[in-house]
């Protein structure tokens, strides 16, 4: 049986050493998988809606910004069910089967708003599985290594999304695919990831079935971190904006759709920057566990800040490869580290819905934050569209240390 976290060490015990669970394993061939589909297609999108379809810069923007908005509160809903029912794992496969089966439609699309729909029901299995799927890794892992599982997760995130890329560019390049051809390929890893997670054995829950609260009150000092996530998230626009950002410094004055339909070069920089975060994925949330996770995220935070701040004067090839290499290097510091903090600061038998709460913040602002950055980007220009998104993320990395406490390590 695969180790919860009331395995945690007593006060005085050497650290724990096993390897990580062997459901939290299938999890992350799973999200391999979903990630192989995604990214595949996902930097294609935002040119095939504004080359093939005729959108705008802006309606990229609100497209994801909504997309992403649903998935984060779904994940508030489904993290509170999974908290009520005897079992998470059936949530988690219902929510990779919607994802398989809706992503690929993409290819149908005839106008902008049909793809907002498929992006939609896409974002929508993300949210079913999203929550659930954290509790499930947490419930399985002791929290010694607990940084260490959910960096594992996120490498095999990365992976995925150095494969994806890469698949996309045989398509395109040797292949010679048409786009949606491309888009309609990515069934194929989505439902291989419904099958790798069928095969991850749930543990047991530490706590009976349990009705959460619906206020923060009951979540302890969860509600700080919740604050500081939502200033950082206002700043956190859709990385469309960053292909968009690199296809018109690669290609300055060229019309961007034309550019990365006749050159897929974004593709590799893509999987280059998700190499990145693949290969610093695990070891960054490793070093969570012993170095804290506020210091992780808030440089993290910082990693992010510079990114941001450089893109909106970089104008050279080598600064975009550069910047993207950077901006993994956010991802590692940030994506196990959160997680675990997450799991950290909420009570047992109430993981789900602190994940839920999590997404919540997120899903909400996301909107948002991609909205405004897409309307400074079009009326006053991407220079300060990434200083503002710099300097809501300096300002997190402060926030951070005034209002977060570090978790007692001793409390599981």
């Amino acid at each position: 049986m695969d180790a919860r976290p009331d395995d945690a060490p007593a006060p005085g015990a050497p650290p724990v050493t096993q390897g990580i669970p062997k459901s939290v394993r299938w999890i992350g061939v799973a999200s391999l998988m979903t990630d192989a589909s995604g990214e595949m297609i996902y930097p294609l999108i935002p040119l095939f809606l504004t080359s093939v379809l005729g959108g705008s810069v802006a309606f990229v923007g609100i497209i994801e910004g909504f997309a992403e908005s649903v998935a984060s509160l779904i994940k508030l809903f489904s993290g509170r069910i999974s908290d009520r029912v005897a079992q998470r794992k059936p949530l988690v496969v219902f929510g990779y089967g919607v994802t398989a089966v809706f992503r690929p439609m993409v290819a149908l699309a005839t106008s902008p708003w049909m793809v907002l729909f498929f992006r939609f029901a896409d974002r929508v299995g993300k949210g079913i599985r999203g929550s659930p799927r954290e509790a499930m890794i947490t419930d399985a892992t002791p929290k010694a290594i607990r940084g260490k599982a959910f960096g594992y997760h996120a490498a095999m995130d990365h992976v995925g999304a150095v494969v994806g890329p890469l698949m996309g560019f045989v398509l395109m390049v040797v292949w010679k695919l048409p786009l949606r051809s491309i888009f309609a390929w990515a069934a194929v890893p989505g439902v291989l990831a419904v099958f790798a997670v069928l095969m991850a054995k749930e543990a047991p829950k530490s706590a009976p079935k349990a009705k959460p609260p619906i206020d923060l009150t009951g979540y302890g000092p969860l509600y700080r971190y919740l604050i500081v996530l939502g200033v950082f998230t206002l700043g956190n626009a859709s990385d469309a904006f960053l292909l968009l950002r690199a296809a018109q410094i690669l290609h300055p004055g060229q019309v961007l759709g034309s550019v990365i339909l006749a050159d897929p070069t974004l593709l590799l920089l893509w999987a280059f920057h998700n190499f990145i975060k693949a290969v610093l994925g695990e070891k960054a949330g490793e070093l969570s566990d012993k170095w804290g996770r506020k210091k992780s995220i808030g440089a993290g935070f910082i990693a992010y800040a510079i990114t941001y701040l450089c893109f909106g004067f970089a104008n050279a090839a080598w600064q975009v490869w550069a910047l993207f290499a950077v901006y993994g290097l956010y991802y590692s510091l940030v994506e196990g580290a959160e997680k675990a903090l997450v799991a950290d600061l909420t009570p047992a038998h109430k993981r789900g819905a602190g994940f839920g709460w999590y997404n919540a913040v997120i899903g909400l602002l996301s909107l948002p934050a991609s909205a405004l950055f897409g309307y400074l980007y079009k009326f006053y220009g991407s220079t300060l569209a990434f200083e503002v998104a710099a300097g809501l993320a300096a300002l997190s990395s402060i926030l951070l240390f005034v209002l977060v406490k570090e978790p007692d390590p001793e409390v599981a």
